[in-house]
């Protein structure tokens, strides 16, 4: 065999194939998501993964609001957000934050298990996130998929 057939593949941003996924989150666990997603959005899935490069895929999260938490994080979690003034804390449970933002504990979850900086940026904003059932994605063909876990 010759060596030069064993080249390891380094991506390059212009040639990466992206393709468009969706994935209903109902009844889904939030961690258990995240990080399949997470790690979709990177690109960890494909054999052409670099970790310098953006190879990830587009994903679409439906029902992003029915999502649940295992053992009493519900009650318990707390979301916290500081306004930069003093005394500015406000902090949040997932029942409060499900009102006001429904689509945030998911976002929130994924952006805190992609790259921190500019790379994680870009692959965040691959992921769409809607509440309800529907989405505007329908001329992307998405791919449902049904994620283990």
């Amino acid at each position: 065999m010759d060596v030069n057939s064993f080249k390891t593949i380094s991506a390059k941003p212009a040639e990466v194939e992206r393709k468009w996924y969706l994935i209903d989150a109902e009844n889904q666990v939030v961690g258990r998501l995240a990080s399949q997603v997470a790690a979709m959005l990177r690109g960890k899935h494909k054999p052409s993964f670099t970790p310098h490069v953006d190879t990830g895929d587009y994903i679409v999260i439906i029902n992003a609001d029915k999502v649940r938490f295992t053992g009493a994080k519900e009650t318990d979690k707390t979301y916290y957000k500081h306004s930069g003034y003093p005394g500015g804390l406000t902090s949040l449970s997932p029942s409060e934050v499900r009102v006001k933002k429904p689509t945030f504990i998911v976002d929130n979850a994924v952006k805190g298990m992609l790259p921190k900086g500019s790379l994680g940026r870009q692959m965040i904003r691959k992921l769409k996130t809607y509440a309800g059932a529907d989405h505007p994605h329908e001329a992307q063909n998405p791919e449902v998929i049904t994620l283990q876990g």
